[in-house]
């Protein structure tokens, strides 16, 4: 990969998360206000994500469950209708605006528009050695071909958990070896264009709440175990 592709990518990021802040904040200060005022008055949530060369760093979200909810119920597992995700932040994750104060983590280099998504320390510790350092060597993003991929995930861990499975071992066995796979191909194949590919490709899926087309945008990506679509999840 041509380093001028790095520069270029972080000017665009900086740019472009700048511009964003700037141009949404009409539409964050209700946000905030209405998250202040309501629930329990939380505004933001920050979690420790591991990034760039394995440093951690602090992942910014708008608030969408009730305090100390990884110490509750599922802790760090969150389920379809979780009842420790509030109203208004069943809003905000099932459209996404919760994951707009990430454009701060843009601006200061944490993360990257387009990258893979950045995980918890254990959850990196899921992947193997070799997966975890060629992941590790850039920048987490905001979307990125996993996110795409998986945009199911809760809907996948929510239906295992039903059928009185293991979910920690649905994750080991299925969810993150086929999630470092996907990443690591991104890792080798960046680009400038297939970085706007999986930009657009992002807001198609939000405006869609279809990812099923993912697999035809990009035929070369590795293809999706039986194990990891709802229906044969639904048959077990």
């Amino acid at each position: 990969m041509h380093s001028n592709y790095f520069y270029v990518k972080r000017f665009c990021d900086v740019l472009f998360a700048s511009l964003g802040l700037l141009v949404l904040v009409p539409f964050l200060l209700p946000i905030i206000i209405l998250l202040k005022y309501t629930s329990e008055g939380e505004v933001f949530y920050k979690q420790e994500r591991i990034g760039t060369n394995s440093k951690a760093f602090y992942i910014l979200k708008f608030a969408t469950m009730l305090k100390n909810s990884s110490n509750i119920g599922n802790k760090n597992l969150t389920v379809r209708n979780d009842p420790r995700v509030t109203p208004i932040g069943r809003l905000l994750r099932k459209s996404k605006i919760n994951e707009l104060p990430q454009l701060w983590n843009v601006l200061i280099g944490d993360m990257s528009f387009i990258g893979p998504r950045p995980l918890l320390s254990k959850g990196i510790g899921m992947y193997t050695e070799e997966a975890r350092n060629q992941i590790l060597s850039i920048r987490p993003g905001i979307t990125g071909i996993g996110s795409l991929i998986f945009r199911d995930e809760e809907q996948l861990v929510t239906l295992y958990n039903q059928k009185g499975y293991d979910t920690k071992e649905y994750y080991q066995l299925h969810i993150f070896p086929f999630k470092g796979e996907v990443e690591r191909w991104y890792v080798s194949r960046q680009s400038f264009w297939l970085d706007i590919k999986i930009l657009f490709a992002t807001f198609w899926s939000i405006a869609t709440n279809k990812t099923n087309f993912i697999f035809n945008l990009f035929p070369s990506l590795p293809k999706r175990p039986v194990f990891l679509t709802l229906n044969y999840l639904s048959k077990l």
